[in-house]
C-alpha cells in the first residue's frame, strides 16, 4: 500500500551549483517561515564550516507541504569524499533532483552521486539552474546530461527524465527556458516532484526502520534518524533493534519526531514512508534496523565504498604544544574520533596504538574537513601521512 500523502526526494549536485540556495527558496515558498520572520541565507548549511566553505558536508533533513502533500527533502553533499553521506541518504528517498549549473554543466562530483542514484533505480528530475547567467548554454548542458546518463548505463525509463529550468536565487522555475521572463515562483518544480516521484510503498505490517543518521539532544539524549519502510511506530512502544553481526536487542521508542520545515516536531505515531527521529535507544548506530518487538525482521545494512586514504592523528609533540588548543592529549583525540565514528560511516579508525590513531577516509577533502572541524572545536594534534 502506498502512502500517497508523502514524497521523499534527495537533491544532488556538484559543489556550488546552487543546491542549498534552491532548498532555501523551496522552504520560503512553501510557507514554512512567517512573513515577518528573518531567515538567513543557506539555512540548510547549519555547520559553521559549511557556511565558511560554501559546501555541504553533512546530509540534512527538511520538509515542506504542497497541495496537502508532505515533501521530505534531503540535502546531500556534492563531493565524492563525502560519499558515505550520499549513500546512506539515498536509502531514504524515492526520487532525486539532479541540479546542474546552466553554464558549467555536469561535473565529476555530479557523475559520482548520479551513478549511486541510478544504481538504486531512483527516478530523476533534471534541474538546470542559474539560467540567468550571461554565459548560460542551456541546450549544450542538456545534451551533456543525456550523454552522462548514457555513459552511466541508464535504462530507457531513466533517460526519459523531465526537465525544469530555474533561477534559485530569484525563486523561479519554468518548463521552457524561453518563458523565463514570465516566471513567478517554483510551482512548476513542485508539480514535477508530485507527479514524477512515486509515493513511498509499505512492505508489510512488520515494523522496519532503517537508521541512516545519529543525532544527539541534550534533552532526550541519542536520536536515531531514519525512514520507516514498513509498518507503523507509536511513541512509547517496545521495539527490537537489529544491530551488527545479526544480534537483536530489546528497547523502547520513547519519543518520535517528524520533520516540519527545518524543525523536529513530536508526533504520537508515524507510518511507512515517514522520515523520523526516535529517542530512547541508546545503543543504536547507523545501519541498524528498528523493528517489531515480537517478530524482528532486519533490513540489509548500509554499504559504503571502502576508504582510499589514511592519515595518522597523534598529540602535538612540538615545543609549541598546548598554545593553540585546549584538548591536547591522546585520550582527547581518541574520544573525539570515537564520537566521529558514531555518525560518519565512511571513515574508520585504527585504535591499536595508544598514542597515535590511523584515520582512514574517502579522500583528502574529507579528512581535511575533519581536521579543520576538530581544530575549530579546540583540538590540537599532529597529522602525518
Amino acid at each position: 500500500m502506498e502512502n500517497k500523502g508523502i514524497r521523499n526526494i534527495a537533491i544532488i549536485a556538484h559543489v556550488d551549483h546552487g543546491k542549498t540556495t534552491l532548498v532555501d527558496a523551496m522552504l520560503r515558498q512553501s510557507g514554512i517561515f512567517r512573513s515577518n520572520e528573518e531567515v538567513e541565507e543557506r539555512v540548510m548549511d547549519s555547520i559553521d564550516l559549511e557556511r565558511e566553505r560554501g559546501i555541504t558536508i553533512m546530509a540534512k533533513n527538511a520538509s515542506i507541504e504542497y497541495q496537502g502533500i508532505k515533501i521530505n527533502i534531503v540535502d546531500t553533499p556534492g563531493h565524492a569524499d563525502f560519499g558515505g553521506e550520499v549513500e546512506r541518504t539515498l536509502k531514504m528517498v524515492d526520487g532525486v533532483l539532479l541540479l546542474v549549473d546552466a553554464s558549467e554543466g555536469p561535473l565529476p562530483q555530479t557523475r559520482f552521486v548520479l551513478k549511486k542514484a541510478l544504481e538504486l533505480k531512483l527516478p530523476p528530475i533534471l534541474v538546470i539552474n542559474k539560467i540567468d547567467r550571461p554565459d548560460a548554454r542551456i541546450k549544450e548542458v542538456l545534451n551533456e546530461v543525456y550523454d552522462l546518463f548514457i555513459d552511466l548505463d541508464a535504462d530507457e525509463a531513466q533517460l526519459d527524465f523531465p526537465v525544469v529550468y530555474t533561477n534559485a536565487k530569484k525563486g523561479m522555475a519554468v518548463l521552457n527556458p524561453e518563458d523565463a521572463g514570465n516566471a513567478a515562483n517554483l510551482k512548476p518544480l513542485f508539480d514535477l516532484i508530485i507527479n514524477t516521484v512515486p509515493p513511498p510503498g509499505d512492505a508489510g505490517p512488520i515494523l522496519q526502520v532503517l537508521v541512516t543518521n545519529i543525532d544527539y539532544s541534550e534533552y532526550v539524549g541519542r536520536l536515531a534518524i531514519g525512514r520507516i519502510f514498513s509498518g507503523s511506530l507509536r511513541s512509547g512502544s517496545p521495539v527490537s533493534v537489529a544491530i551488527s553481526e545479526g544480534r537483536i536487542i530489546k528497547s523502547k521508542a520513547t519519543l518520535i519526531y517528524a520533520f516540519k520545515g527545518l524543525e523536529r516536531v513530536e508526533v504520537k505515531q508515524a507510518f511507512a514512508g515517514d522520515i523520523v527521529a526516535i529517542s530512547g535507544i541508546e545503543e543504536i548506530n547507523i545501519g541498524d534496523t528498528i523493528t517489531d518487538f515480537d517478530a524482528p525482521k532486519a533490513l540489509p545494512r548500509i554499504k559504503v565504498d571502502e576508504p582510499t586514504i589514511s592519515m595518522v592523528f597523534s598529540p602535538n609533540s612540538s615545543p609549541f604544544s598546548g598554545r593553540d588548543g585546549k584538548y591536547v592529549t591522546s585520550r582527547n583525540l581518541r574520544e573525539r574520533l570515537e564520537k566521529e565514528l558514531l555518525h560518519n560511516v565512511s571513515i574508520s579508525v585504527d585504535f591499536e596504538r595508544a598514542d597515535a590513531f590511523k584515520v582512514m577516509g574517502r579522500g583528502e577533502l574529507q579528512l581535511a574537513i575533519l581536521i579543520e572541524m576538530m581544530r575549530l572545536e579546540g583540538y590540537e594534534m599532529s597529522v602525518a601521512m
